[in-house]
């Protein structure tokens, strides 16, 4: 059918793909779709399957045309693909360009346009230098573990009853939300809710003004919100809110002893049995974290010395991709609920679409020049190596490696697992490449608050 095909490379992993098909092709495809109209349609004063052409061009002279010259598109770009590389990406269709004639007894040529795999070049990492922190576990890291585990371990009794609320109390609230008048706004109230002074967890963030309230007593205050805040439909307002403290208990924190080791788990015997625990711990942190940070700064450098010139049709499947899990993650259904959420903090889903671009790009090229590299490297997951990975998240948890590998299979990420032992072989290669420089020094917290 085909007699003669073009291709021509475009910018962003584009290709327009221009075919030209015989005009004996035409007249018969032509035809063929007018023998299907005589067998398909029903015309007064005819059999079925024995309306005459020319009746059938009569009727439907024009429509005869545009279905021929459909056929003939699909399979002529069909057939000029056939063996070839610039082959279109499952998710961009073809698009037809401009609107060409279509003449029964002509050759007819027309031009497509659609997106391809992008040609991804690797950048080289040869001389490159990255920079980590210096940090290290101080006493103060390991004490502040240890509070955090006296708090899980705290036990929780009620007040006195003439007790000041103070923080770190655990408090019971009835409140709502009031008009100018001081009248209640229908669907604003909320009872016995718990949280804890100081916390912040409660909707209008009013710890300070319950500290120092009394079990009993009730309290109506204006609550201001910063323009910022975090609850876009309070921020900038001032709100009329009452409060009633219902009750009021306070933790007891356990003494650091034996006794507490003993509680936290059976095998420590000792309060040092837990503090050497605690420090190897943070200590398996920091090393978890310094690593993320090493592969992440040898793929920054990596990425930003590669070349891909990504297609339109890769971005917007990413955007969408990122769309729907923000609309699973939120419990949305329907892409009209989450607009109406999205303006109201004065955006539109292409707005938020834009915001996005930049890192989903990022995100798209990393994977691409990722894939590359694995690829070109010829890197396996072997089953010593699957299995070695069951036992190490084994032994992180309380499950065995026949449960992790159980689960693994249950969620069908097997292949994911696979992929990730890949790269991890990639990442240990890639890192010798690369020089590692002292950065600034940085405290273990501090650490962890700048990657949260």
């Amino acid at each position: 059918m085909v007699v003669t095909k073009n291709f021509e490379k475009l910018e962003h992993s584009a290709v327009k793909l221009t075919v030209t098909v015989g005009k004996d092709d035409v007249r018969a495809a032509y035809e063929a779709i007018v023998r299907d109209y005589s067998k398909n349609v029903r015309i007064d004063g005819f059999r079925k399957g024995k309306v005459p052409a020319t009746i059938l061009e009569r009727k439907f002279g024009s429509q005869l045309k545009l279905d021929a010259m459909g056929r003939v598109m699909d399979e002529a770009v069909e057939k000029a693909l056939e063996g070839e590389t610039l082959v279109p990406l499952s998710y961009a269709q073809p698009s037809l360009d401009g609107e060409p004639r279509f003449e029964l007894d002509s050759d007819f040529s027309f031009s497509v346009s659609y997106d391809v795999f992008p040609e991804v070049v690797a950048g080289s990492l040869d001389g490159e230098e990255i920079e980590l922190p210096q940090v290290a576990v101080a006493k103060a890291d390991e004490e502040r573990e240890m509070d955090e585990i006296r708090e899980r371990n705290a036990i929780v009794m009620d007040k006195d009853d003439k007790s000041a609320a103070k923080k770190g109390d655990i408090a019971t609230v009835d409140y709502s939300e009031l008009d100018a008048s001081g009248a209640l706004l229908e669907g604003s109230e909320r009872q016995d809710f718990v949280f804890e002074i100081g916390t912040g967890h409660n909707l209008y963030k009013f710890d300070d003004e319950v500290l120092g309230m009394k079990k009993g007593d009730e309290k109506i205050f204006d609550k201001t919100f910063p323009a910022d805040f975090e609850y876009a439909e309070f921020a900038g307002l001032t709100k009329k809110i009452k409060v009633k403290l219902s009750k009021l208990k306070e933790k007891k924190l356990p003494a650091l002893d034996d006794e507490l080791a003993q509680d936290v788990s059976e095998k420590f015997k000792t309060l040092d049995d837990l503090k050497a625990d605690i420090k190897t711990k943070l200590e398996k942190r920091l090393e978890d974290r310094l690593r993320t940070l090493r592969e992440k700064a040898i793929i920054d450098v990596l990425v930003e010395k590669s070349t891909v010139d990504i297609p339109a049709s890769m971005i917007a499947a990413e955007l969408e991709m990122r769309l729907r899990n923000l609309m699973q993650r939120m419990g949305i259904e329907n892409e009209e609920k989450l607009t109406q959420i999205v303006s109201m903090s004065g955006r539109s889903i292409d707005q938020l679409r834009e915001e996005w671009r930049p890192e989903a790009e990022k995100a798209i090229k990393t994977r691409l020049v990722m894939d590359k590299l694995v690829e070109e490297g010829k890197y396996e997951a072997s089953d010593d190596d699957i299995a070695a990975e069951y036992a190490k998240m084994a032994s992180d948890s309380s499950l065995s490696a026949e449960e992790v590998k159980a689960e693994y299979e249950r969620r069908g990420m097997i292949d994911y697992l696979k992929d990730r032992v890949k790269e991890d072989k990639l990442l240990a290669d890639l890192e010798k490449k690369v020089k590692t420089k002292k950065g600034k020094k940085v405290a273990f917290v501090d650490l962890f608050k700048e990657n949260e």
